[in-house]
């Protein structure tokens, strides 16, 4: 089992998790679409040969973004980063994968 999180702008969140829900992300139990999400703000510049969605070339930017976690069995993993990248709206998304153990 995994656990997925990755930043998400407030008007794609559930875009993006949706795509993972289909991919089989989100699932514990006899539940499925299961995720926790927290709103903030992220921070980023882009640089000289970025293609940002939000923001302008060597300036700093500020966006609502949601923190989004959900778990994720490993049959379903790649498909579940995949559907992340594609539905994303970011150039290079942040995110990370945590394997997780049963005890």
């Amino acid at each position: 089992m995994y656990k997925i999180t990755f930043y998400v702008p407030v008007t794609h969140v559930e875009k993006v998790k949706n795509a993972l829900f289909a991919a089989g992300a989100g699932r514990i139990g006899d539940y499925d679409s299961c995720a926790w999400q927290v709103l903030g703000v992220g921070q980023f510049r882009p640089l000289a040969n970025a293609q940002p969605f939000l923001g302008q070339i060597d300036q700093i930017e500020q966006v609502a973004e949601y923190r989004v976690e959900m778990v994720c069995e490993a049959a379903c993993i790649e498909a579940a980063i995949h559907a992340l990248k594609q539905t994303h709206p970011y150039q290079t998304p942040a995110y990370d994968v945590l394997k997780m153990e049963a005890f």
